[in-house]
Formats: structure tokens, sequence, C-alpha cells
């Protein structure tokens, strides 16, 4: 997902300033999600979309920076880089969970304060590996596949289409990926709108039902982003970031559609959002360029930090759920101040995250790489 390594290519700054709008806008969602009773009033309503946007921009800048290279480059060379982008923020993350995990003191978690200093070190061990943990090892209650570090799901999944991607897919044409996409968007479309909850919100428990939901979700965006790769051709549109923005926005603050008695609604505008919209916006993002260095330095800025602030917000966020929970009846007008500060303190931790972490380590692991291949 990153761009900054195309140094042949023409890069996209818009594409990276929306998967920054995407980040900051799925940190409202979580910081709205514990204010709603239940998965039709959250003031946030499509918010988890974005995991699906991520998906659709990762499949589009990985088919636009590696398809092109595999004459040069074997499938472990195509992992190991993608280990170093991905690995060291999963690793913090873990890290970050697991330093907080027995300070979120609340009666949603009553397994926490039970667990043994053993067993809460190996699920964080196997978060580095970013491999799901079995239902027998959910130390907090919530059937996750990353108990310390929720988000850690969608990094497993991202991991699957990658490998995906390098063992085969990538040979495919594109009449061969396009009926590849085809048949994942009606199988996306049919979850949503089939969903006992009208929407593809899951993918986060390892059992075959949310397995399924995981699946499901990762691959038609992620295949339809690589087939957008191969076969656009941008024009020219002046404030595209602006207009993508402003779009991709609309789409995931959109209240809930259909409401409980018209569940299929809900679903059938999920399905256009993810199959229709999402490759628009994308289409849009690489036809725009910056108007101005301003512009370029914030889409430089949100996308340098998107990763990072995806990874690191929830650990806070834990801290914020219990909090909510400990007083019953909280309202946003009450909450709002401190759900403002956490977004705000994780877009610092995120920043300090990527220039004293992940940034410096990334650099040793390439030059490490390179020195070996000498």
């Amino acid at each position: 997902m990153n761009q900054s390594s195309l140094s042949t290519k023409s890069h996209y700054p818009i594409l990276d300033g929306l998967r920054g709008v995407a980040a900051i806008i799925v940190v409202t969602f979580h910081l709205t999600e514990p204010l709603g009773t239940g998965h039709l009033d959250i003031l946030v309503n499509h918010g988890y979309l974005a995991v699906d946007f991520f998906f659709l921009l990762s499949g589009f800048v990985i088919g636009y920076a590696y398809d092109d290279r595999w004459q040069k480059m074997s499938v472990g060379t195509f992992l190991k880089r993608r280990i170093e982008r991905l690995q060291p923020m999963v690793i913090l993350g873990m890290t970050l969970g697991a330093v907080g995990f027995y300070f979120t003191d609340s009666t949603i978690w009553p397994l926490i304060h039970t667990v043994p200093l053993w067993k809460m070190l190996l699920v964080m061990l196997i978060g580095y590996t970013i491999l799901p943990i079995p239902l027998s090892l959910d130390i907090r209650g919530w059937q996750e596949m990353h108990p310390l570090n929720s988000v850690g799901w969608s990094l497993f999944f991202e991991y699957i289409a990658n490998i995906l991607y390098a063992i085969g897919i990538r040979k495919l044409s594109k009449t061969a990926l396009t009926i590849l996409v085809l048949i994942s968007a009606v199988a996306l479309a049919h979850l949503a709108i089939t969903s006992p909850n009208g929407d593809v919100s899951g993918g986060w428990t390892l059992n075959m039902e949310q397995l399924r939901i995981g699946f499901t979700r990762t691959m038609y965006p992620f295949f339809a982003g690589l087939l957008l790769s191969r076969v656009t051709k941008a024009t020219r549109i002046k404030y595209a970031f602006l207009y993508c923005s402003l779009l991709l926005a609309i789409v995931l603050y959109m209240p809930r559609i259909g409401g409980a008695e018209n569940l299929w609604m809900n679903g059938v505008y999920e399905s256009i959002c993810i199959i229709i919209i999402f490759p628009l916006i994308v289409y849009l993002g690489t036809s725009g360029t910056t108007q101005t260095q301003r512009e370029y330095k914030i889409c430089k800025f949100l996308g340098d930090i998107s990763y990072p602030l995806y990874l690191v917000h929830y650990p806070i966020v834990y801290f914020y759920v219990a909090w909510i929970s400990n007083h019953q009846g909280m309202t946003l007008a009450q909450a709002w101040p401190y759900a403002l500060l956490i977004l705000i303190v994780s877009i610092l931790l995120a920043y300090i995250s990527l220039k004293w972490y992940d940034e410096p380590l990334r650099r040793w692991l390439k030059n490490r790489r390179s020195s070996k291949t000498q």
C-alpha cells in the first residue's frame, strides 16, 4: 500500500490522501460505535466499509507496483517486501494492545483480570505473526482473531490476498481476471443482501461463518483494484482530492438504509458502494493531480499516517470503550470531547510511530535485504 517505493513510475498522492481520510473515518466509527444500541443507530453507520476501500486501494497499488516486475522478482522476494511493509506496525500494534490489556477495567470484559500473563503473552506472540488465534485463546471475550488489537483481522486477509496474487492470480489475463471479479461481486452482493444484519460487517472471528465474510469482503475489492490498475486510462480532473474525499465521507457517514424492517435495502446500498462507488473514487483519484504544494503535503501526510493510525488507534479505543461501558447512558454530547481527544492522540501516536519506529525499521530491513543480494 506504500507508493513511495515506486521510484520509476508516476505517483498517486491523491490515493495516499484518500487512504488517510478513510483511516480517520475508521477511528471516528470506532469512537461512535459504543454509543449506539446496535448496528442500526451507530452515528458513523457505514464506517466499517473503509476496510473494503482499503482492500480496493491495496489491490490497485499492488498491481500498479508489481505487475511488470515478475520477470526479475520471485514470489519469495515479493512476500519479503510485503512483510517488510506490513509487519513492523503489526508488531507495534499488538505490543500496544498487550501493554494496555490489564488496564481496561470494565464489566464488558470480565475475563481480563482472570487471564494469566503467559496466556496474554502467547496471544501477543501469535498476533505478531498476524495468524488468527483459536477461540480457546479468546482472552477478551469478543471472539476476535486478535483480541489485543481487533483490526488485525483485516491484515490477515490482506496477506491472503497478497499470497493469492503472487502464486497465481497475477498470471490471469484481463478477461480471466474480469470473470473472477464479476463472480466475486455477485458473492459480495449476495452476502450483503441476505446477511442477518443486512450488511457486510464481520470477518474477525475464526469460524466458518466469519471466515466466509472475511474472504468475500477481500476477494472482490482487492482483485477489482488489481483489475482497475490494468485497465485504467486516467483523464484529467481538477480538485479530485476534494471531490473524492467528500464522496468517500458521504458514503461512509451515510445513516443506515431501510431500518430494521428492510435490512436488504442496506445490503443493496453497501453492495453499490463497494462494487461501483469505491472503484469510481479510486479511478477519479488516479485521474486527478494535487493543485497546490499544500494539497500535496496534506495528501502525503494523510497517506504516511494512514497505516500506523489504523494499527495504533484501537488499543487506545479499548480504554474509551471501557469508560463508556462504565458510564451507562453516556450521550454523544457528553462523550465527544473525549472522543476528539482520542482521535488527536491517535494521530499523534501514529506520526510518532511512523517517524521513530516504522520508517527507520523498514529502512534497516530494506538495506539488510539489499546487502544480501549484492
